[in-house]
């Protein structure tokens, strides 16, 4: 009698516990107990190039606000890859050149609406064209080619398509490099469930849910950009977010070793390198002249963690955003020597018109 009453308390007890202390898995998010040496940095080890950024309003009164916060950072240059083209392009690059004409690139963007009507790759090359002359250096290719832009007939335009080819040639006779966003990451054309690492972003941000075939699978999206990378290889690509394979470094290194004419950087992707900083430390040394710093979205306190994870060993540190990243995360600690290379050496290199006083050698 008394083992029973004692069982029923106990399941009182229990039951009137949990009633008062649920909560969704979405809110739990328990604060780390682990003490262990913090190195908490808002500001880069050297100034560096952030390739993937995006400022839809570069005006003269907008630029000096951007620039406190980027001597904060020791953000030395912003590429803008929304800088549309024509007269929107020009008038961008006119407000740099009166206030700041030496921390501001940017990158031109194709209008892709009337693709199949008679001479339209011949005006899309000659606005691209006109673009460069009005200081777009460099070409930024959305993530709605592949996605959801369609020709004259309706349909859906592959990134390789052989209309578009000029494109491409014409960035290389022009030297400027095509960064470019293909796909999302390849869970979310997985099922929502127990299973899938993107489940909570996917139940917080349905709208980035796709089906298997929506538009396509994951795959014959990412197919599309290699088989165009490799058509033109006198054009220099940089595939943003890794190429989508930072959690598959071994198949990215093999990517990069079969296309020499592409670069990857990391804009969204930082909390992938850092749940694995052996493996991306050895990575980033092996191809420390192919990898660029971005960022993506400009969010100024966010920075840190691509900094900690980057420069420091740090150990079990938690990502900026938990729908991104439920893990936590440990430095790389990468020498100064490749910290150089990710942080301005390569952009130098690859895209023009750079100051290069900006930067120490």
């Amino acid at each position: 009698m008394k083992k029973i009453s004692f069982i029923f308390l106990f399941f009182c007890t229990v039951s009137g516990f949990a009633q008062q202390k649920s909560m969704d898995f979405e809110k739990y998010d328990p604060v780390s107990t682990l003490k262990v040496p913090e190195h908490l940095l808002t500001r880069a080890k050297f100034p560096f190039i952030d390739v993937h950024n995006h400022q839809w309003n570069l005006s003269e009164q907008a630029i000096p606000g951007l620039l406190t916060a980027m001597d904060k950072l020791n953000m030395a240059v912003m590429v803008n890859l929304s800088g549309g083209n024509g007269s929107r392009l020009q008038g961008m690059t006119q407000s740099i050149r009166h206030t700041a004409p030496k921390r501001f690139i940017v990158f031109a963007n194709i209008e892709f609406n009337g693709i199949g009507e008679t001479g339209w790759t011949a005006k899309a090359v000659q606005q691209l064209e006109a673009d460069v002359k009005n200081g777009a250096n460099g070409l930024k290719i959305f993530k709605n080619l592949g996605f959801s832009v369609t020709d004259k007939a309706g349909k859906r335009v592959a990134i390789d398509d052989p209309r578009l080819d000029a494109i491409w040639e014409k960035c290389g006779e022009l030297k400027i490099p095509v960064l470019i966003h293909t796909a999302d990451p390849k869970p979310f054309w997985d099922p929502v469930d127990e299973h899938n690492e993107r489940w909570l972003e996917l139940v917080t941000h349905p709208r980035r849910k796709r089906e298997a075939n929506d538009p396509e699978p994951w795959e014959q999206l990412i197919a599309e950009q290699h088989r165009m990378f490799k058509k033109h290889p006198s054009t220099t690509f940089i595939a943003a977010h890794f190429g989508w394979y930072p959690n598959d470094l071994g198949k990215l290194g093999s990517l990069l070793e079969e296309i020499p004419n592409m670069m990857i950087e990391f804009g969204a992707i930082i909390a992938e390198l850092g749940r694995q900083p052996k493996a991306a430390k050895q990575f980033f040394e092996q191809y420390q002249n192919r990898i660029m710093f971005g960022k993506d979205s400009w969010v100024p306190d966010e920075y840190a963690t691509y900094f900690r994870v980057l420069e420091t060993e740090d150990e079990y540190f938690p990502y900026h955003k938990k729908y991104h990243a439920f893990w936590r995360m440990y430095g790389m600690g990468l020498s100064d020597t490749v910290l150089k290379k990710i942080y301005y050496k390569n952009a130098l290199r690859i895209i023009p018109n750079i100051d290069k006083t900006l930067f120490p050698d």
